[in-house]
């Protein structure tokens, strides 16, 4: 009893640490979506741009698959004397209680949306090393998955949920961020009737994918509405008295933002495919000044 007493408060301990998006199962999960929905031609490239890893200088954190490189940015934060400059790129979140700017917070590039682009052009530019491009292809992976998580795309002005002490049903010691990072996403994944990662048909493909980086933005800001409203029990999170400081992430909550979780991880991952059939593909190179369709279109 002692023991699991001592497992349990372990858990919770790791719960109530602001969590990188998606946590470890949530980024490999949408790299493998990834992996299941590219071309022959794209897998093929990746599995060669894979061999430069060791050029990255991270042994800590291997890139030997594309779902090791989905989760790699995150990996990096046990080294920020090195690569904090890139941390600041993991989100873009706007408060959910004002009009969605899909260029807002984003000084210089240092946003997700901005180096979703920048990466892709990295990755699609083949007269850069096969490292750089490598790189480029980890990150890309990653912010894609990034800009799928709500809470990293809009918050109440409280560090995308990091800031709301909460419950998991009766679990406590930990917040709206990890919730919906980890816990609700994780479960969300192992308790898919159907796989998640499997290879879509076209029409569940044109259904998932496709829209603009800043469409994907806006998706996930008007979900992080939805989870704010069932995390204060009001249908609209931006009336009806000041925010709680501490919320109980309900059961009934729980089950309804599971298919929400699913959707985003599935879309993350068929989206990642799309970009990276796009940039390595035959005319994958990027003409300067051209952007991705992806990309192109604002809202």
């Amino acid at each position: 009893m002692r023991s699991l007493v001592a497992a349990v408060l372990a858990l919770l301990t790791l719960w109530s640490v602001p969590a990188a998006a998606w946590w470890e199962y949530g980024h490999h999960t949408i790299g493998a979506v990834a992996q299941a929905n590219i071309r022959p031609a794209t897998r093929a490239e990746i599995a060669r741009l894979l061999r430069a890893q060791r050029q990255l200088g991270t042994p800590d954190c291997p890139v030997r698959s594309l779902e090791e490189a989905a989760y790699w940015p995150d990996c990096l934060r046990k080294d920020s004397w090195r690569w904090a400059y890139t941390f600041p790129w993991h989100f873009q979140t706007m408060p959910i209680c004002k009009p969605f700017d899909p260029k807002a917070n984003c000084a210089n590039g240092n946003c997700v949306s901005a180096q979703i682009e920048r990466n892709r052009r990295i990755l699609a530019d083949r007269s850069l090393p096969d490292a750089q491009r490598l790189e480029a292809l980890a990150f890309l992976a990653h912010f894609v998955g990034d800009i799928h998580m709500p809470l990293h795309s809009g918050d109440n002005e409280d560090a995308g949920g990091n800031g709301v002490k909460a419950a998991y049903g009766i679990a406590g010691g930990t917040n709206l961020h990890a919730i919906w990072d980890g816990l609700e996403t994780e479960r969300a994944i192992s308790s898919a009737e159907a796989p998640l990662v499997r290879r879509y048909p076209a029409a569940e493909r044109a259904a998932l994918a496709g829209g603009s980086v800043a469409d994907w933005g806006r998706e996930s800001w008007q979900l992080a509405r939805t989870i704010y409203g069932r995390a204060f029990g009001r249908e609209d999170p931006c009336t009806g008295g000041p925010a709680p400081a501490r919320v109980v992430w309900t059961d009934r909550a729980i089950e309804q933002s599971l298919p929400d979780a699913r959707r985003r991880i599935v879309q993350g991952g068929l989206r990642l495919a799309g970009l990276l059939d796009e940039a390595l593909g035959p005319t994958g190179r990027v003409v300067p000044g051209r952007s991705s369709p992806y990309s192109g279109r604002q809202p």
